[in-house]
């Protein structure tokens, strides 16, 4: 039997998307949830010094969109031909564009420059992409492409985080994008995963 340990810290985050798959794979895993101020220590002790990190049968494999990928094919929510692939690359790549947005958001230490760059973030940044993505699931019911797939999963378990983070809700105004959570969120191993 495969065995799993999940790294990352008490949060959602990027270790949600892996929680939620190896959860939809129903794959007991350790979810060994890290603390901040421990981190500078066990950071000298990770594969690429960044979390998440995902080990199966004690090899450390690392990056969330690398990890997503490989536990999707075991799951069968790739893609069903290279086309799709490229579409399920394009949604994860762009939701890790403003994901990188808001790290710089939640580092900022001026107050002010904090609070310019969450106002653009809020106005600018993600009605931007969630427009786009509101589209794409009115025309296909799906992000990526017209059946479940991982870029399903890491979008709506990564506006957890943003919602956390930023202090709203940032599905509100988005009907579609707020079925496609639902029916992840209600895709019977991924509730009881968010009910424990």
């Amino acid at each position: 039997m495969t065995k799993y340990k999940l790294n990352y810290f008490n949060v959602k985050g990027l270790g949600e998307p892996i929680r939620m798959l190896l959860s939809y794979m129903d794959k007991e895993f350790e979810d060994n949830r890290l603390l901040f101020e421990d981190w500078p220590q066990k950071k000298k002790q990770t594969l690429f010094g960044k979390l998440p990190v995902l080990e199966i049968n004690g090899t450390e494999i690392c990056e969330s969109t690398a990890i997503c990928r490989y536990l999707a094919v075991e799951a069968g929510l790739g893609g069903k031909n290279d086309w799709e692939n490229l579409q399920i690359d394009m949604i994860v790549g762009t939701v890790m564009d403003f994901h990188f947005d808001i790290v710089t958001f939640v580092r900022e230490s001026d107050p002010k420059k904090k609070e310019e760059l969450k106002t653009k973030l809020l106005n600018e940044t993600i009605p931007f992409y969630f427009n786009k993505y509101e589209e794409r699931v009115k025309n296909n019911n799906y992000i990526a492409n017209n059946s479940l797939s991982w870029a399903d999963i890491f979008f709506t378990s990564y506006t957890e985080c943003i919602d956390g983070l930023l202090e709203t809700k940032s599905l509100e105004k988005y009907q579609n994008l707020t079925a496609l959570k639902e029916k992840i969120y209600n895709l019977p191993n991924i509730k009881k995963w968010i009910q424990k």
